[in-house]
């Protein structure tokens, strides 16, 4: 894959924050000449416009998908799972970029080109606003995937997260091989069953 020095990968990332599933970064270099309106960071866009802006990057952007799986989470813990995704992204994409813009604080190593972190860059760099919004929409459908696979958790409703429903659901039936069994209150569940 040949790098072209003015291609710029925006990488955001979603689900550090859950107990259960992967960590799904995304990696997005946008096509100058078809911008995109209303990207931004995921969190802040209702999730039917989310869906809608996820067809139209994937149909007008250049897109790579990177997941660290709930094992390497607890093998590497969250941060360098996290950096280990975004990484991964970078790579999956169809074209090498020549620049690299990463929402946070921290640049993952062993990336292909430079790279800068941006604080909040999901709501300022749309690069980085498109792969909030990739990351999202990947995450929460394989999210809807793990609720059949793993009824009774309520995955289908919080992704993962902290939720009062989840707390309750991982006390009542113990772990599921998607979570994260690092994490203090997986822990403690186990422990107590």
């Amino acid at each position: 894959m040949s790098m072209d020095q003015t291609l710029i990968a925006g990488v955001d990332e979603a689900g550090r924050g859950p107990l259960a599933g992967p960590v799904v970064a995304a990696a997005v270099i946008l096509d100058p000449a078809r911008p995109i309106a209303g990207l931004g960071d995921s969190k802040a866009i209702s999730e039917k416009r989310r869906a809608s802006l996820a067809v139209q990057i994937r149909q007008y952007a250049w897109v790579g998908v990177g997941i660290a799986e709930p094992e390497e989470i607890d093998r590497l813990n969250i941060l360098q799972a996290t950096m280990t995704a975004m990484a991964r992204a970078v790579r999956n994409l169809p074209r090498a970029p020549g620049h690299v813009l990463i929402d946070g604080n921290r640049v993952p190593v062993g990336l292909p080109c430079s790279a800068e972190a941006i604080i909040k860059g999901d709501a300022t760099e749309a690069a980085i606003g498109a792969a909030s919004i990739i990351a999202k929409t990947v995450r929460d459908a394989l999210m809807l995937r793990a609720a059949l696979r793993f009824p009774g958790y309520g995955f289908e409703g919080h992704k993962g997260y902290p939720s009062a429903i989840h707390r309750n659901a991982l006390i009542a039936l113990g772990p599921c091989p998607i979570h994260r069994f690092s994490y203090a209150p997986v822990r403690t569940a186990l422990e107590n069953r």
